[in-house]
């Protein structure tokens, strides 16, 4: 018992310090990528702060099995570095003794990673896509497309030829101005920008180096043109206004859905296309009565159907109608299938990924062994190849179930499989034979001078 607390123990710092390490890289990216869209448009920073606390959920389903696997790299790998798993070898302690309360530890955490999964990952998902939704609304430029006609302002039509990302500047802009109907006003600038009003009650555009072109229809003969250095045009802001908008009112998708949810989805949608496929089938008997008898017999299945078709006077017509309705009833069945795919996919990744960290336990031990190493570099490169290598598959295997080449489960499983396998079997040999990684290869290429600082 006791060994089994020092093995724990020699796992708890690096799988927590590895967690932190990760949910910060994690942080950061987001960071880099979301905050320009956030600064500078009026959100307090309790909105920006719950924006970000929403995204750690996915954040942490990430970051924990890979945190497992750079923790049992770490801790093997030290343990072998200072010769206890050759101790504990020798007295009697063998590899797979050793690997019993790490496995048991992981199951533990895959166990609440599940939970997690189901229960709060999807609401962290929907309630942040509903956020992210609110937030959009309030940035000027944002909903701009270069090319593009825009019409979020009330009353006009606004086409801009470029937008800045760093900034609310335009260039290239033409207005039509709606808000008068007796008047057609067409307003053109070489630049321009977007910006809100103190109370963030007003939205306001600045144009530059424009003109004006006005017709009143009440004044058929007149055409007014107004050449301008710069013009200020002010509308209210609702459209762009940040408003929090409540969180059942947008639908969810797979990913903001648990597994019993999906599930129901899943049943929900198969007795749907049951029901599509028998009504072809009526459709069919139908169609092949119409083709080879020229009327339908009180025994056929599609008698009842015919009654609502009554109105078709001619036989090519009812053709035409039998076609057009199993066309449809195919294309309805084929995106039905496809929507019971991409939840049966989503339902396999909820239980996966948290496996995942039991699998990494199989990789990491042996591999710490035979590495031979302590330090986080070493764990951390060879953690990082494998999750790669995890990762891709996952993503890969998500595409192919999702075009029907494979399938669900396998998608899903498949990584877990492989490397589950080459796990076993690591452990197997590493716990029979003294095997060890060479990392020493790489010192060829590197001078000596930097081998040493390296070293101290």
């Amino acid at each position: 018992m006791k060994i089994s607390w020092y093995i724990l123990k020699r796992h708890a710092a690096p799988f927590f310090g590895s967690f932190l390490f990760l949910m910060s890289v994690f942080v950061l990216q987001f960071v880099m990528k979301f905050m320009d869209q956030l600064v500078g448009k009026g959100l307090s920073g309790a909105v920006i702060a719950e924006l970000m606390l929403l995204n750690l959920a996915w954040m942490m389903v990430l970051a924990v099995p890979m945190a497992v696997l750079v923790a049992t790299l770490m801790a093997f790998g030290s343990m072998a570095s200072t010769n206890e798993v050759t101790a504990m070898k020798a007295g009697g302690v063998s590899l797979f003794r050793m690997m019993v309360p790490v496995a048991i530890a992981a199951m533990i955490v895959t166990y609440l990673m599940i939970e997690f999964n189901n229960k709060v990952l999807p609401e962290a998902n929907h309630r942040s896509k509903t956020l992210t939704i609110d937030i959009r609304r309030k940035k000027p430029t944002l909903t701009l497309v270069p090319g593009l006609f825009n019409q979020d302002m009330p009353g006009y039509s606004m086409l801009v030829r470029k937008t800045f990302e760093e900034s609310n500047a335009l260039e290239g802009v033409t207005i039509y101005n709606h808000t008068d109907p007796n008047k057609n006003t067409v307003i053109t600038a070489k630049t321009g920008t977007l910006s809100f009003s103190g109370d963030y009650r007003k939205l306001i555009m600045d144009l530059y180096d424009g003109e004006i072109h006005e017709i009143d229809h009440t004044k058929p003969n007149m055409y007014r043109t107004i050449q301008f250095q710069r013009q200020r045009i002010s509308t209210v802001s609702e459209g762009f206004d940040f408003e929090r908008s409540a969180v059942d009112q947008f639908s969810r998708s797979d990913r903001e859905l648990s597994s019993a949810e999906m599930r129901f989805m899943v049943d929900s949608l198969s007795e749907l296309t049951e029901t599509i496929h028998n009504r072809i089938n009526h459709y069919a008997d139908g169609l092949h009565e119409k083709l080879f008898y020229g009327s339908v017999t009180p025994k056929s299945p599609a008698t009842d159907f015919w009654k609502n078709v009554g109105q078709y006077t001619s036989v090519s017509s009812q053709l035409l109608f039998y076609r057009n309705n199993i066309d449809n009833d195919v294309s309805n069945i084929t995106y039905q299938e496809k929507q019971i795919r991409e939840y049966l996919v989503e339902i396999h990744k909820k239980y996966s990924i948290p496996f995942a960290c039991f699998i990494f336990i199989l990789v990491g031990a042996p591999l710490g062994v035979m590495a031979r190493r302590g330090g986080f570099g070493i764990a951390a490169s060879l953690s990082l190849g494998f999750f790669l290598l995890y990762w891709s598959s996952l993503i890969g295997g998500e595409k192919l179930a999702d075009r029907h080449v494979i399938a669900p489960w396998f998608g899903m499983w498949g990584a877990n499989i492989v490397i589950g396998v080459l796990g076993v079997f690591l452990t197997y040999k590493v716990g029979k034979e003294n095997i060890e990684l060479n990392f020493d290869w790489w010192r060829r290429f590197v001078p000596k001078r930097l081998i040493e600082i390296l070293n101290r």
